[in-house]
């Protein structure tokens, strides 16, 4: 009988129980040696022992563990390594990893859909002064009827910009649909064409923003795109624009955003921040024209149960000599400039 191949599960931060479903897990276990890390009785150095152990025989390793060159060279079986938390981290050399055949493996799409979701809500509250509402009839100063709609918009025909047009960018067009939204996205990965043929009208970053009343920033964090929205991108914006940032917070230098709210120029919400949690000091709390979110866009249940699934699908699919489809694919041109953080 031949042996059945190697999955080591290490998926920390992730919890074990949180991204695969007892079904997922059983099925997992019905096709793999599945070799289980994860335990919590585990010191950091034992577990690094463990999986050391493990390697020469692992088809795949779930979760994100430094995988330097040397520890590669170890696992001359490893055909994947399957990031679960949501990034690829700097902590894998990526060059080895392709030199060998070994796919890296990202969770990122199985959050597209809820963050879009999120988006879409945050801009809706953007619009209409919901939340803001909500605390001043909590408060006794609700105001009614048309005294408390002067500065609200429709999203409807509205003008809207997307700065980055991966995961959440198709994601959130799908989910704008029915608001006949004309929609311009900046994306310099990206040829026209692509975002032609989903009926987006391809854009500059300065149009993206001079022209929208909605702008929804959901760029990945690069090299080239730390501070992309500075002073005088934000200056671009209209008067009573509205911006959602739900991708990564180095993307928008934070203290010009502020400062920009602050004066009346936009209104904005935000669910990344720079440090998390956020100081209790910080002037964000108490920011009036500003929606603050904790970092809950993607992290919901459904999308953490995807991952199992996605997970177990790709795998099976690798180990029938077949490309992964549901995950996304570390491209070695792009992953070497992505600036990713650890999600807490």
């Amino acid at each position: 009988m031949t042996a059945q191949p190697v999955v080591v599960l290490r998926p920390a931060p992730q919890r074990l129980d949180r991204i695969f479903t007892p079904q997922a897990l059983a099925r997992l276990h019905a096709r793999f040696e599945v070799v289980d890390l994860s335990s919590g009785e585990l010191s950091p150095a034992a577990g690094e022992e463990a999986l050391d152990a493990v390697l020469p025989r692992a088809f795949a390793v779930v979760g994100q563990p430094d995988m330097p060159a040397a520890r590669l060279d170890r696992a001359p079986a490893l055909r994947a390594l399957v990031n679960v938390e949501g990034n690829f981290f700097p902590n894998v050399d990526y060059a080895r990893a392709h030199e060998r055949g070994v796919r890296v493996l990202g969770c990122g799409p199985a959050y597209a859909d809820a963050v879009a979701e999120m988006a879409l809500g945050l801009a809706l509250d953007l619009a209409r002064g919901i939340s803001r509402e909500d605390r001043a009839f909590r408060a006794g100063t609700e105001r009614y009827v048309a005294d408390g709609t002067a500065d609200s918009v429709l999203l409807r025909h509205a003008d809207v910009g997307l700065v980055g047009f991966g995961n959440l960018g198709r994601s959130l067009r799908r989910v704008l649909g029915g608001f006949d939204a004309r929609v311009r996205a900046f994306d310099p990965w990206l040829p026209d064409a692509v975002l032609a043929d989903v009926g987006v009208e391809p854009a500059s970053l300065a149009e993206v923003l001079s022209r929208s009343t909605f702008v929804f920033v959901l760029a990945t964090v690069t090299a080239e795109s730390e501070h992309l929205l500075g002073p005088a991108e934000l200056d671009l914006l209209p008067a009573g624009a509205r911006l959602v940032l739900v991708s990564r917070a180095a993307v928008v230098d934070l203290d010009a955003l502020l400062d920009r709210v602050a004066a009346g120029r936009f209104l904005a919400a935000l669910d990344v921040w720079p440090e998390e949690p956020l100081a209790a000091d910080h002037r964000a709390r108490t920011l009036e024209g500003l929606v603050l979110s904790p970092h809950r866009a993607g992290g919901i249940p459904q999308a953490f149960a995807t991952i199992g699934d996605m997970v177990c699908d790709d795998l099976e699919l690798l180990a029938a000599g077949l490309p992964p489809v549901r995950m996304q694919v570390a491209a070695p041109e792009l992953v070497a400039r992505y600036r990713n953080r650890p999600v807490s």
